[in-house]
């Protein structure tokens, strides 16, 4: 089978066991639906205690680091860490982005707190200046930015009393911060002799100037204004993480296990100690607390979720557990129950149960556990160690069957037969091991053909053979339980128990086609719905066809674990998928939802909006799938880079006039004292551009070809020219009044110019952002925004408030090429894109856009759409694809299809009432509202020209690339260059006469025709 498309079937995130309290703290809030919100690797949770149930937010890609809970808490900020790492506000009910908060930090956000008001936000970043910035958090504009301290920042907050006053603490210091205007101004805490200088982990505030703050030797350090005024000795035994101040008072937790809650004036309430409760252990350190009426909630250090119910102090619930720092490699799955066991290098080991989604055993080892498996039975269980030992439990009672140590390297992986006769143990010394269960697992046999270590481990549904893995990409046959190397010929048709190998043409597929062999840590096949899940080293989960033979396959990617995912296994009755995040040592279950449920009416995936996760994308080459266009396909292989570009002339300039005087100095002689006068440009650039042809409000025509905006003049036959582009213009955009231009151009740094169409002086010049060109402008529905799309490879997608020159939101668009952006006519933060072979509709949020991507359905295929316009009411939105048809969506789901032309549709434009498209087949269409009537079609032709027309047309049914209406005319655009004007009665002038294409050869002007010469007037 070598469908190269992604299986119809997918996955959803079902529960995320775990919780990070390693280096974080203050991340664990009730919100006001009381649920409890806390995150894990890259993923929000919203956890109903009551129900058992979970939301996700998943607008991160990496790790998630910092949280803060609105002062109306439902939503919530959340911050990241990576290169450019960003804040996502977010709404707890709905899981959905408000807003994205973008360039302010880089390496990551520490911290995070709301204001009294909730209007702006503060962040703290991980670079080395530990830069504090202050957002109006709904515009995602940055008021104010300081560098924070020279040292790690633990923590800020608001005075919630002074709307300018913030504290931050940390290293050695604590700091008063006032806000003025966009300046930011910090006073450093005065320690005296009223307490040592030391580091300060947490803040809070309090009414007349007070501030409380819990330091590392577990005292309360209280100050007024910048003064330590006292200290409350020994309120924990060692450092306090975490303060939470609510109407009741504060809540403190510290490393020594204890909470300890306090009133208004910081006199002591109680002291509840988790280390002594039914769960607690030596060494239980707190991270996080919340204190909300009655209830308290924990965060430790060791991923579990306390709540304690203040009446009931004395018994602590343990709501949530998980793995604690450390790698989490080891995963299987009981054989008949919906069972999952985890160990990691915290030492543990655990049984899970997926229905109840709850810990139901542990038991700790002498030795960090790196694999894990499952006897055929489901009695026993063997764990393989980091020392190169391993240990066989009973499930039962979990009490050591036996303990083996032949090896010296870390035991990666082990199976045992299907037949239950032996266990097979892979090592990081590049052996494997055979086993005989039943006499005590004594060792009867050695594979020892790999030179690497062994990475994966599959028996046949015989026990006769096994296949192995390793890390040099070798994959071998072995003869049990002896261990005799077998030729791949004689394992032909031999049916496997398992697959979970990497190698090996069945998986082939899986692979990126230019990727290193190790990307990919873990697979496993589910045969019998013909998918397979794999789990790789940039943290993506991905199904694919099962089996997967042609390099470079179609998949769907789910983002949720931050770093490298280890491992991943069906469930026995194949109704879940279990995946193990390394780096965040968290596992996540996720359920499988077959093609039948897909189906089944219009599912779209929520999760849609952010990032790719659900997404259909995959690194083969965009003509592998139906041939593309040779229109488009030639317009995809255009490049916009110059060898050199104008910036670069001055210099070059500058080099070649020194070698010039190095050869001797000739007398220049001096230039013409007249100049040349730009009068007429023939032609007009249609054949990599669309859109880009207008009706101004003086009824003259715009359009634009090589580095010239032209304005045209149709009764004088005259033209006027904007000249400030020093580059070729690819993308044209007309102000909704009708009296300003947008043109952006090829570059290095490639700006955008908008200009007055009467006066033809720049009013606005927009660049630092894009590289390469932009490749598509539209204005907003007021005209305040413009939209600018970049060729860069992310097809970057800008905001821009034009007159104010500043950037209000940015986000990647897609890895294809963007063709077309159209801002919604009725609401000013929604637009649309498309391109090679998606749609998606943007959404505003702060400083970035959030999207949804168009769900096809069972309706159209994902065709590459080249054009796209809205229609009357806000929610349908109609898009022409490469195929002819003309799209119908009402956000984001395909309603209909309708054939419209043969070839692609390179335009479209909508009218009060209707359509007008053109097609690659030279042909105008007019159609009714909802395109169910072909109203009027105009066939552009030679023999239609009336006498009035400028020349002649290169050929007949030229390529349309640009449509608009007005002055009871259609105005088109050619790819051959021309400009026609149709009247709606029929007769089509020709105004403008082009050059095909590309270059403009052979000069010299062709003989007008006699009766075409122009009289002068």
């Amino acid at each position: 089978m070598s469908d190269r498309s992604a299986p119809g079937c997918r996955l959803r995130l079902d529960w995320v066991y775990g919780y990070r309290g390693h280096q974080c703290r203050n991340n664990l809030y009730y919100t006001a639906g009381k649920e409890v919100v806390y995150f894990v690797a890259g993923v929000g949770v919203v956890y109903n205690t009551r129900e058992h149930s979970q939301r996700f937010y998943l607008g991160h890609n990496d790790d998630i680091i910092s949280l803060a809970l609105h002062p109306e808490r439902s939503l919530v900020a959340t911050g990241q860490v990576g290169k450019d790492p960003y804040v996502c506000v977010w709404d707890t009910f709905t899981a959905q982005t408000v807003s994205l908060l973008r360039d302010g930090h880089t390496h990551g956000i520490a911290c995070l707190a709301f204001s009294a008001d909730g209007q702006r936000l503060a962040s703290v970043g991980l670079d080395a200046k530990n830069t504090v910035c202050i957002w109006e958090w709904k515009r995602g504009k940055i008021l104010a930015t300081a560098t924070g301290h020279s040292d790690r920042i633990f923590d800020i907050c608001w005075d919630p009393f002074q709307q300018s006053r913030l504290v931050s603490c940390g290293v050695k210091h604590i700091k008063f911060w006032s806000l003025c205007g966009n300046a930011l101004t910090p006073k450093r805490g005065i320690f005296g002799k009223t307490g040592d200088l030391q580091t300060i982990l947490c803040v809070a505030s309090a009414k007349d100037d007070i501030t409380y703050s819990g330091a590392l030797n577990g005292d309360i350090y209280v100050w007024k204004g910048l003064n330590l005024i006292r200290t409350v000795q020994s309120a924990h035994s060692a450092g306090i993480f975490s303060m939470y101040s609510c109407e009741e008072g504060f809540a403190t937790g510290g490393r020594d296990g204890c909470i300890r809650l306090w009133d208004v004036d910081f006199k002591p309430i109680t002291k509840i100690d988790l280390r002594e409760a039914e769960q607690g252990y030596k060494g239980l350190s707190i991270r996080s607390v919340c204190w909300r009426a009655d209830r308290i909630l924990a965060g430790t250090q060791d991923s579990e979720i306390f709540e304690v119910m203040v009446r009931d102090r004395d018994k602590p619930l343990l709501i949530m557990q998980g793995h604690s720092e450390g790698e989490l490699w080891a995963l299987d799955v009981h054989p008949k129950k919906p069972l999952a066991v985890t160990g990691s290098d915290d030492r543990s080991v655990r049984l899970w149960s997926l229905v109840d989604h709850a810990l139901i055993a542990r038991c700790n080892m002498e030795e960090a556990v790196r694999s894990v498996a499952f006897s055929v039975d489901g009695s026993q269980l063997a764990l393989g160690m980091k020392d190169g030992s391993f240990t066989v439990l009973r499930v039962r009672d979990m009490t050591e069957v036996v303990h083996i140590k032949d090896r010296k390297e870390v035991i990666h992986e082990m199976k045992f037969s299907p037949d239950g006769a032996y266990l097979a143990v892979g090592s990081n010394d590049g052996l494997v091991d055979i086993y005989a269960v039943a006499q005590r697992y004594k060792k009867v046999g050695e594979c020892s053909q790999s030179s690497s270590f062994i990475t994966h481990l599959d028996w046949t549904l015989d026990s006769k053979i096994l296949q192995t893995n390793d890390g040099a990409g070798d994959r071998f046959f072995y003869r049990m339980p002896l261990g005799k190397l077998v030729s791949k010929e004689e394992v032909k048709g031999q049916r496997w128990a398992s697959w979970s190998g990497v190698l090996g043409s069945e998986v082939s597929g899986i692979w990126p086609k230019y990727s290193a062999q190790t990307e990919i840590n873990a697979v496993d096949a589910n045969p019998s719905a013909a998918v397979l899940v794999t789990g790789d080293d940039l943290g993506l989960v991905k199904l694919f066809r099962f089996p997967c033979v042609r390099k470079g396959a179609k998949f769907k990617k789910y983002i949720g674990h931050s770093a490298h995912v280890t491992n991943v296994r069906w469930s026995h009755d194949l109704q879940w998928v279990l995946t193990t995040g390394g780096a965040d040592h968290a596992l996540f279950q996720w359920r499988f939802l077959p093609e039948s449920v897909m189906n089944g009416g219009p599912d779209v995936n929520i999760q849609d909006s952010h990032g790719d996760s659900n997404s259909e994308e995959s690194d083969s080459d965009v003509s592998d799938v139906p041939e593309l266009d040779s229109d488009i396909e030639q317009e995809t292989q255009i490049h916009y880079d110059r060898p050199v570009y104008k910036e670069d002339l001055p210099q070059l300039r500058q080099q070649s006039r020194e070698k010039k005087q190095q050869v001797g100095s000739l007398k220049r002689q001096k230039g013409p004292d007249q100049g040349l006068r730009l009068q007429f440009v023939h032609g007009y650039r249609g054949y990599d551009c669309r859109n880009n042809l207008f009706y101004t409000q003086g009824g003259e025509v715009l359009y634009h070809v090589a580095a010239v905006g032209v304005v045209y003049n149709r009764q004088l036959h005259s033209q006027r020219f904007y000249l400030g582009h020093d580059d070729d213009i690819l993308s044209l955009s007309i102000h909704p009044l009708k009296d300003y231009a947008a043109t952006g151009q090829v570059g290095r740094d490639p700006a955008v110019h908008v200009w007055d169409i009467q006066t033809l002086k720049c009013l606005s010049l927009l660049k630092g952002f894009h590289q390469r060109g932009v490749c598509a402008l539209d204005f907003s529905a007021d005209g305040k925004s413009l939209v600018s799309v970049g060729i860069d490879d992310g097809h970057s997608i800008v905001v821009w408030d034009w007159k104010r020159g500043e950037k209000l939101a940015t986000a990647r668009g897609h890895k294809d090429k963007i063709f077309v952006v159209k801002c919604n006519p009725m609401v000013t933060d929604k637009l649309v894109t498309v391109g090679i072979k998606h749609i998606k509709f943007w959404q505003l949020a702060g400083g970035g856009l959030t999207f949804k991507r168009g769900a096809f359905r069972s309706i159209g295929r994902p065709e590459t759409m080249m054009s796209v316009c809205y229609g009357r009411t806000e929610a349908l939105v109609f898009s022409g694809t490469a195929t002819g048809d003309v799209y119908i969506w009402k956000e984001p789901l395909l309603l209909k299809t309708v054939k419209a032309h043969d070839g692609p549709v390179f335009a479209t434009f909508s009218l009060d009432k209707g359509f007008v498209t053109g097609g690659k087949d030279g042909v105008v269409e007019l159609w009714d509202d909802m395109f169910d009537r072909c109203l009027k079609t105009y066939a552009i032709k030679r023999a239609a020209l009336s006498p009035g027309s400028k020349g002649l047309l290169l050929e007949d049914n030229p390529s349309i690339r640009a449509i608009t209406l007005g002055h009871g005319h259609i105005l088109v655009g050619t790819k051959n260059g021309e400009v026609l004007e149709i009247d709606k009665t029929g007769p089509m002038t020709l105004l403008v006469q082009g050059q095909h294409g590309g270059r403009g050869l052979g000069f010299g002007p062709p003989p007008p025709p006699p009766r075409l010469r122009h009289r002068q007037r």
